[in-house]
C-alpha cells in the first residue's frame, strides 16, 4: 500500500498503565502522601505525544475492564489516539506504576505488572488489516520479555512490513521487568545479561529505526563499549537508522557505517535546561523524532525535534501530560531566549496549557443555576423548604438533558457546591461543560466562599469542573480596592493552573460607576497585564457593537488561545437578551451564553410555592432554555452567512 494511502502514521504496541506520581518532590517514596494520576507506559506516552505533534497514531494494548482501564481509553481518545486496538481484558487489572522524584538523579518507581492486562497481549490480538493501514509500527523492548507479547510484537511488525510500512524499535530496557532486579529497583536502567541481549537482537533485522540510550545500546549490542555495541547492532540491521540518546547532550544518529567516535555521527543542537524529572523524557524524544522521521524530514531535523521534546518534558512533572504540542514545539524552537529553569517560561507554559485542553468549543449554551443567595431569597418569598433547593437543581439538569438530547458537547451547566452537589454528581455521567462558583456571593472586595486557601479547596474538585469566579470590577476602582481584588484573582489563577482547572472569569461593572464602550476592554487589558489569563470570560450582554469590537480586540491581542466569551443574563427579560444576542452574533470571540435567572427564577418560585410539580418545572425550564438556544444558533448562523 502506498504511504500516502495509509490512514495512520503510527501504531505503537505494548505497555499501557496508570502512573501515580508522588506530588511531594525531594522525599522518599515511602513518605509520599498524595499522588497525581496520569496516563503512562512508554509506547502509550509516545502514541499520545505523537498525536499532540500532529501524527495520526494508534495503540495496541490491553487494559483491565475496570475504572483505570476506562481512564486510559478515555484519555487516549481525548489526546486524539486511535483506540481500536485498546482491548478490554475482563480477567486482569490495568497495569499500575507508582513513581516519585527524589532528586535530580533518583526517580524511584514500582511497577505493578504481574498478571496485568497489557502483558497479556496475544498474537490473536493483532488485526493485520488495521496494521496494514499504518505507515509504521513502534515496538518496545519491554514487550519482548515474555513469549506472548514477543510474538505479538513480531506479528504486528511483519504485518506492517508486508504492507509497505516501517518498523521503529524503542529498546526501552527495564531490568526489573526482565526479572533481573528486586521489585524495589524499578529505576535501575542497566543490568548486563546475555540472554536479554540475544532476545532483543532477534528483532533488529525487521527494524528501520532503532532508538536507545547508551545503556540501552549496550544491552542490545552486548557490550558496554558504545561504538562496539553500535557496530554489533549494525551487523544485524544493516539498513536501519540507529539513534543513541545522550541525555543533556542531545542525540547522535547513524544512517550508515558506524564511525570511530560518537561525535562523528549526525547530530543537531541540544537544549540545556534544568532537570526536574527524567521519567518520560525518552518517550517524548521518540515522539519528536518520529514526527520528523515519518514526515521524511532530514535526520538533523529529526534529532533536533527529538532533543527539544525531551528537554521540554524533562523540565516537568509527569510523562504524557508533559508532552508538547506542535504549536508548543514551534514556540520552543524559536530564537527567543529561554530560562534555564524551563518551567518558569510563562509563555511556553501557557501555550502548553492552552493547547492541551480538552475539546474545542465553537458553541456553548449553558443553563446557570449556581445561584445561592437568589434561591434563599426565593425561600424567604415563598416560605418554601430550603431542603428542596438541591432537588430543583437536579430538575434543571433534566431540562438541559431534554434540550441537548445526544448533542451534549455543546451544552453546559453552572452548578454550585452548596445546593448543587446532587446535580454535579449526576452531571458527571454526561459530556456537559460544567462550571462551579468559587466566590462568596455579592462580595466586593472579592472573597472566596469556602477555604481561605483556594488551592486547597480546588484539590477537592473534579478535574473537569471549570472554576467560575464573579468579580465586580472596574479599571477605575479606588486603588486599594482594585489591588486587593487583583491579588485575589492572581491567587485564584495560580491555584487553577496548579490544580489543572480551567478558569471562567465573570466580570461585572459595579452599578453606579461611569462606563463607556472601552471600559470592559480596559478592565480586561488590565487583568491580562497582571498575568491573569482566564480560559473563559463571562461578560454582560451589552447592546453596544463598539464595546464588543474593543473587547474582542483586547482578548485576541493578549491571549489568542483564549477559549472565548459567554454572555451572562443579569436577569434581563428574554426580549432584551435576544436583542443582545443579535448584537454579539457577528463576533467570533463570543461562543454562546450562560444564563440563569431569566430562565429559572419564575419557575423556581412557582415550584417552591407548590403551584407546579417536578414535571411541569422541567418542561418550563426546558422551554425557556430552548428559546435561547434556538435564537442563538439562528442569529449566529445568519451572522456567519453574512460574513
Amino acid at each position: 500500500m502506498a504511504q500516502d494511502a495509509k490512514t495512520l502514521d503510527l501504531i505503537a504496541i505494548g505497555r499501557s498503565s496508570v502512573d501515580l506520581y508522588g506530588q511531594q518532590v525531594g522525599g522518599r517514596l515511602e513518605d509520599m502522601s498524595s499522588f497525581a494520576k496520569y496516563l503512562g507506559g512508554s509506547p502509550t506516552n509516545t502514541a499520545a505525544g505523537g498525536a499532540r505533534l500532529g501524527l495520526k497514531t494508534g495503540l495496541l494494548t490491553r487494559v483491565g475492564a475496570d475504572h483505570m482501564g476506562r481512564f486510559i481509553r478515555e484519555q487516549l481518545e481525548r489526546e486524539g489516539v486511535n483506540v481500536a486496538g485498546v482491548l478490554s481484558d475482563p480477567d486482569r487489572l490495568t497495569a499500575l506504576v507508582i513513581l516519585g522524584i527524589r532528586d535530580r538523579v533518583n526517580f524511584p518507581l514500582i511497577f505493578y505488572r504481574e498478571n496485568c492486562a497489557d502483558m497479556a497481549l496475544q498474537p490473536s490480538d493483532v488485526d493485520e488489516t488495521w496494521f496494514a493501514q499504518a505507515g509504521a509500527v513502534l515496538i518496545n523492548g519491554t514487550h519482548l520479555s515474555q513469549p506472548n507479547v514477543y510474538e505479538t510484537s513480531l506479528k504486528a511488525a511483519r504485518a506492517v512490513k508486508a504492507a509497505g510500512g516501517r518498523v521503529a524499535f524503542d529498546i526501552d530496557y527495564r531490568p526489573v521487568l526482565w526479572g533481573l532486579t528486586g521489585k524495589d529497583a524499578g529505576e535501575n536502567r542497566f543490568v548486563e545479561n546475555q540472554d536479554v541481549t540475544a532476545k532483543l537482537q532477534e528483532v533488529v533485522a525487521l527494524c528501520d529505526l532503532i532508538v536507545g540510550t547508551e545503556e540501552e545500546i549496550h544491552i542490545l549490542g552486548g557490550t558496554t563499549d558504545t561504538i562496539a555495541a553500535l557496530r554489533a547492532i549494525r551487523k544485524g540491521a544493516p539498513d536501519a537508522l540507529l539513534v543513541c540518546k545522550r541525555g543533556p547532550d542531545g542525540c547522535v544518529a547513524f544512517p550508515d557505517a558506524i564511525p570511530d567516535t560518537l561525535d562523528e555521527g549526525v547530530s543537531a543542537r541540544g537544549f540545556k535546561v534544568e532537570v526536574f524529572n527524567v521519567l518520560g523524557a525518552g518517550d517524548a524524544f521518540m515522539a519528536g523524532f518520529l514526527r520528523g522521521w515519518l514526515r521524511n524530514e532530514t535526520v538533523e531535523t529529526c534529532c533536533e525535534w527529538g532533543n527539544a521534546c525531551g528537554a521540554i518534558v524533562v523540565s516537568r512533572h509527569g510523562c504524557t501530560p508533559a508532552m508538547p504540542t506542535w504549536v508548543e514545539l514551534e514556540a520552543f524552537l524559536s530564537e527567543r531566549e529561554r530560562p534555564f529553569r524551563l518551567r518558569e517560561d510563562v509563555e511556553l507554559e501557557h501555550i502548553h496549557w492552552a493547547s492541551t485542553r480538552d475539546r474545542v468549543y465553537d458553541e456553548l449554551t449553558v443553563l446557570a443555576v449556581d445561584h445561592r443567595s437568589q434561591f434563599l431569597d426565593l425561600i424567604a418569598e415563598t416560605g418554601g423548604d430550603p431542603e428542596r433547593i438541591p432537588h430543583f437543581k437536579t430538575l434543571a439538569l433534566r431540562a438541559v438533558r431534554q434540550v441537548a438530547g445526544r448533542d451534549e458537547a455543546r451544552f453546559g451547566m453552572l452548578l454550585d457546591g452548596r445546593f448543587g452537589l446532587d446535580a454535579l454528581a449526576q452531571a458527571a455521567d454526561h459530556d456537559y461543560w460544567i462550571a462551579r462558583p468559587i466566590e462568596l456571593p455579592k462580595s466586593r472586595p472579592l472573597e472566596f466562599e469556602s477555604s481561605a486557601d483556594v488551592a486547597t479547596e480546588l484539590t477537592e474538585w473534579p478535574a473537569g469542573q471549570v472554576v467560575k469566579c464573579l468579580c465586580f470590577y472596574h479599571p477605575d476602582d479606588e486603588i486599594a480596592l482594585r489591588e486587593r481584588q487583583e491579588r485575589q484573582l492572581l491567587r485564584l489563577f495560580d491555584a487553577c493552573r496548579k490544580t489543572r482547572h480551567e478558569l471562567l472569569l465573570e466580570l461585572i461593572l459595579p452599578a453606579g460607576m461611569d462606563s463607556d464602550s472601552r471600559t470592559v476592554a480596559r478592565a480586561i487589558r488590565r487583568l491580562y497585564s497582571l498575568g491573569i489569563r482566564p480560559d473563559w470570560w463571562k461578560l454582560e450582554p451589552l447592546q453596544d457593537a463598539v464595546a464588543w469590537r474593543e473587547t474582542e480586540m483586547a482578548i485576541n491581542e493578549n491571549d489568542p488561545l483564549c477559549r472565548g466569551v459567554v454572555l451572562l443574563g443579569l436577569s434581563a427579560p428574554e426580549a432584551e437578551l435576544l436583542a443582545s444576542f443579535e448584537v454579539v452574533a457577528p463576533f467570533p470571540i463570543v461562543k454562546g451564553f450562560a444564563v440563569g435567572r431569566t430562565i429559572f427564577y419564575d419557575v423556581a418560585r412557582d415550584w417552591l410555592a407548590g403551584r407546579i410539580d417536578d414535571e411541569a418545572a422541567v418542561a418550563a425550564l426546558a422551554s425557556k432554555f430552548k428559546v435561547l438556544v434556538d435564537a442563538w444558533r439562528r442569529l449566529r448562523g445568519a451572522a456567519e452567512k453574512a460574513a
